[in-house]
């Protein structure tokens, strides 16, 4: 029969098993932003189509991390920084979920062609929200993966620059000369960026709690 040295080492492996799913789940919705941002601008329907397919696979990774955290809760009964990552697990991947989901929305809206008949002044502020947004995700998670309790700190002041960035897409919306369905359909995806921005930021600040416990 194992003994506790035995328990702790399979315990130890199957959370880093955990974790390795959860840096890939990290790395599926980062380059579903990039991508969708792309063929966005680009008119690329197969990189659009390729970003929505993925989705299918954020989805069904999220239900297995979740499962698989709560299993490991029932099956050792974790304590202190082990039950701290658990729950910071089940806390994290539905919003890495709705991440994916988001970046859905923008490649669905690069399949209808959206981007060829936005104005030069509109693409070009979608161009540094997409590119705002892939760097706030590598930062999220390369904080992930180095538990960096510092990290929110810089991705919330990036999310600023994205805020600012929205309120200037806004703005001259208002004053363009777009159909009123575009101008109606870019002012959501100047708003999935924005949440997509915020989710970042959530999920940073639970890497705080991950790292330190606060």
């Amino acid at each position: 029969m194992p003994d506790g040295h035995e328990f702790r080492r399979q315990f130890d492996d199957e959370l880093a098993e955990i974790d390795v799913k959860v840096i890939r789940l990290f790395a599926l919705v980062t380059e579903a932003v990039a991508g969708a941002t792309d063929a966005l601008l680009s008119g690329d329907r197969e990189t659009a189509e390729a970003t929505r397919d993925r989705d299918a696979a954020v989805d069904q990774l999220e239900a297995d991390l979740e499962k698989l955290a709560q299993l490991e809760m029932v099956r050792h009964s974790p304590m202190a920084g082990d039950m701290r990552y658990l729950l910071s697990v089940i806390r994290v991947v539905p919003e890495l979920e709705r991440s994916g989901d988001l970046a859905e929305h923008i490649a669905q809206r690069a399949l209808a062609g959206l981007g060829d008949r936005l104005t030069p002044a509109v693409r070009g502020i979608l161009q540094d929200m997409g590119t705002t947004c892939v760097q706030m995700w590598q930062a999220a998670a390369d904080a992930w993966a180095e538990r960096d309790a510092d990290a929110a700190e810089q991705i919330d002041a990036t999310d600023d620059r994205l805020d600012d960035l929205h309120d200037q897409l806004i703005a001259v919306l208002g004053d363009s000369d777009l159909e009123l369905a575009d101008a109606l359909q870019t002012t959501l995806l100047g708003r999935f960026y924005e949440r997509l921005g915020d989710h970042a930021v959530h999920i940073t600040e639970r890497i705080g709690y991950l790292a330190l416990g606060t």
